[in-house]
This record gives C-alpha cells, sequence and structure tokens, in this order.
C-alpha cells in the first residue's frame, strides 16, 4: 500500500498550477498560496536522488522564495531522506496514515441523523472554510481562496462534504482528493468546538468514504492527528497501514 500512497502523492502534485519534475522529485506549486502545506515536492517511488538532485530540487523552492519541503512514505523511497538529510533537510513531523477499503466500510450508527451534504453555493464554501480554520486552531486563516480551493475540489472530481449547523452554517465537514492511481486521499477533517462529540466527523467521513467507492476508488487513505481521531477513524474501518515522513530545509 505505500507505493500506491506514494504513486498518489505523485499523482495529485501533477495537478497544481505549476509543476517542477527533476532528479527523480515532483514538485507541484500554486501562485495563489505561499502555504508550504500546498507547496512542496514528494519523490517518486524507488527515487535514488544525488547530491546534485537534491540542490536542483532546493532551486526550484529558492526561486519561488518558498520553503523547500517534501511530503513522502519513506519505505516506497528509501534512498530519499538519506540524501535529504545530507544536504540539510530536517524532520518536520512522521505521521501515521491509515486505509479503508470497500468491504471495511463501516457506517456509523446514528450517521443517518446528521444529513451530510453537498455544497452548492459560495457562502456554502466560506462557511465549510471558515469552520476548518477554526477546527484546527488557526493553522491557515479563511479566506475566499480557501473556499474557491474547495469549490474546485469539489467541481474537478474530487468532493466536498459537511453537516449545515442549526444556524444554516457548517458544524463540520471535510474533503476528498480526486482518485489517482485507484486510491483517494481524505483530507481536513474538521468539526467546530461547539459541536464536537457528536458524530458529525465520523458521518462526514463515512459520507465522502463511500462516495469514493462509489466512484471507483479500491481504497481511501487519510493521516490522523491524535488517537481520539484515529478511535473515529477505526470505527468507519480504517486501518493502520504505515508512515509517511515531512522533510524541509530551513533557510
Amino acid at each position: 500500500m505505500g507505493t500506491d500512497v506514494q504513486s498518489f502523492a505523485v499523482a495529485n502534485l501533477r495537478r497544481r498550477p505549476v509543476l517542477v519534475e527533476t532528479g527523480g522529485f515532483v514538485a507541484g506549486f500554486d501562485p495563489g498560496t505561499t502555504s508550504p502545506y500546498i507547496n512542496y515536492a514528494t519523490p517518486l517511488p524507488g527515487a535514488r536522488p544525488t547530491a546534485r538532485d537534491v540542490i536542483e530540487l532546493i532551486e526550484a523552492f529558492r526561486v519561488r522564495d518558498l520553503k523547500p519541503r517534501l511530503e513522502f512514505v519513506p519505505d516506497a523511497a528509501p534512498a530519499v531522506e538519506p540524501a535529504l538529510r545530507a544536504a540539510g533537510f530536517t524532520v518536520e513531523a512522521v505521521h501515521a496514515y491509515l486505509v479503508c477499503t470497500p468491504e471495511g466500510l463501516a457506517i456509523p450508527q446514528g450517521a443517518a441523523a446528521l444529513p451530510v451534504v453537498v455544497p452548492s453555493t459560495d457562502e456554502d464554501y466560506l462557511a465549510i472554510d471558515a469552520t476548518l480554520s477554526e477546527a484546527f486552531a488557526g493553522e491557515f486563516a479563511a479566506s475566499p481562496e480557501g473556499a474557491a480551493r474547495l469549490r474546485r475540489v469539489q467541481e474537478h472530481g474530487g468532493a466536498v462534504r459537511f453537516v449545515r449547523a442549526p444556524d444554516g452554517g457548517c458544524a463540520g465537514g471535510a474533503t476528498c482528493s480526486v482518485p489517482a492511481v485507484g486510491t483517494a486521499e481524505l483530507a481536513g477533517v474538521g468539526t467546530r468546538p461547539a459541536y464536537r462529540g457528536r458524530g458529525i466527523a465520523a458521518a462526514v467521513t463515512a459520507a465522502l468514504t463511500e462516495t469514493m467507492f462509489v466512484r471507483g476508488a479500491r481504497s481511501v487513505w487519510l493521516e490522523y492527528s491524535g488517537e481520539g481521531s484515529r478511535r473515529v477513524y477505526e470505527r468507519v474501518g480504517y486501518q493502520p497501514r504505515g508512515t509517511r515522513l515531512y522533510m524541509s530545509l530551513e533557510s
């Protein structure tokens, strides 16, 4: 599964508005944001980069005034981490990832009482973006650009789903990427603090996962940020499969 997840990462970055491929690396950039979570690189499965390859990758970031940063499955390209460390890269984080397959999907009890809906208006997308910003404690600021990115996900083959709050806004939501190489990434599962503990995250996760399977994906994968969220995903049918490594180079 690690090679599938890594192959997905490559295919996903190749969808960025600006693409640079050099020395076994794929770097994707979006001129509309400087976010390191959108502008980053990943190696091809099995890549064995030289010191020169890493220097050329660094330059692709430097000319854009961006921090050189990578996300990848280390088991799918074992030679990459040592080459990056030799160039001064350090580890930001190591995240476990979970995978769900069609036969393992479990719709949580009570999900029917939490109708999960597809956004349709600008107000919906703005509300989802604001909710995710709040849910992730301001790691990114809510913005019209963020709402527009969510709309593009929905309109270009991915999926965005949310549960409405009583005031008509968003209580919680998430996104799932366009499938590639038979798998898709579910990301940004977030619930506003006032609505946590009501099963919203599980309902949205199940709805998005089922949507991808209906569209033909053989699996859906995600990363989790804590034991509480891991238990939520495992109730939906996600199981641990490996880790992803985040590395960057400070100036």
